[in-house]
């Protein structure tokens, strides 16, 4: 009886002690998401053109050109900022996979390119790891941590984890399709009739991805021959490759609604992350 005498007040301690801590965590990421926000809307730019024109098709690769004309209608704004809400899982594992649930919200603005995923991994019952996966201002960030407090991973700067950052902004165009206009600043290469590369640079940063597209001109993946990936604390660059699927008309615009994220290993694909949109706002040039 002693003993249990004890243990019920030390368990409630706890419960309350743990309780703060999930709410303290909760408020803490919440203002570091927010400060993320605003310095992404402080290196935000006007679009160099605020509509779309079929003039634009002019000497683009084909199959550019029939998913632009799948995709936006003659004289559509250009979309300068996006909200994205996302569910879906992620694989956490090393070797067998591990699939997790996630939760997550996204904000992208396209000029300057920029983009703030922030987002909930959920480990077990009750415990969640938040996630920031981030390109602002010219910058890459991932910061991962357990309830928003115990740090587990971050890194933030320019080189490897900028370029990319750049390149998930790059290939998530397919929700935001005029950032992948020339007018935008996007140069395209044809390679055949279903695929072609695009190159966008953001200061003296420079990246190139390959999009797929079918019959009906939707784009169903894109891929880049080399994306830094973190072995064992180095960073080795690895073919990488998202697909799209499940193609709707949103704000006049038709996107994917779902999609899978995969690195091409040599002993074969790892897919990473699985999602749906489950809430998609476009905000456009006036």
């Amino acid at each position: 009886m002693t003993t249990l005498k004890w243990v019920v007040p030390v368990l409630a301690l706890l419960l309350v002690v743990t309780a703060l801590a999930t709410v303290y965590g909760r408020r803490r990421w919440a203002a570091q998401t927010q400060a993320l926000w605003q310095q992404l809307q402080a290196a935000q730019s006007p679009p160099r053109v605020t509509r779309y024109s079929e003039h634009e098709l002019d000497g683009l690769p084909p199959p550019v050109q029939r998913w632009l004309r799948a995709t936006l209608a003659d004289g559509a704004p250009v979309i300068t900022m996006v909200d994205i809400d996302h569910q879906g899982q992620m694989n956490l594992g090393d070797g067998a996979e591990r699939w997790v649930p996630f939760t997550s919200r996204q904000r992208v603005v396209t000029q300057r390119p920029g983009l703030v995923w922030d987002a909930r991994v959920r480990l077990l019952p009750g415990l969640q790891v938040h996630v920031h996966d981030a390109y602002v201002a010219g910058q890459g960030l991932l910061h991962a941590a357990v309830a928003g407090l115990l740090t587990v991973a971050r890194q933030r700067g320019g080189g490897d984890i900028a370029q990319g950052e750049l390149m998930r902004f790059m290939a998530e165009a397919a929700w935001y399709p005029t950032a992948l206009l020339p007018s935008q600043g996007v140069r395209w290469q044809p390679v055949d009739e279903h695929l072609a590369r695009a190159t966008l640079s953001d200061g003296e940063l420079a990246v190139t991805l390959s999009f797929s597209f079918d019959d009906q001109g939707l784009m169903t993946a894109c891929r880049a021959d080399g994306r830094g990936r973190s072995v064992r604390g180095r960073t080795v660059p690895t073919p990488w490759e998202g697909r799209w699927s499940d193609h709707q008309w949103h704000d006049g615009v038709r996107v994917p609604m779902a999609g899978e994220v995969a690195w091409l290993l040599p002993e074969g694909r790892r897919p990473y992350w699985r999602g749906r949109v489950t809430r998609l706002r476009h905000g456009t040039a006036p």
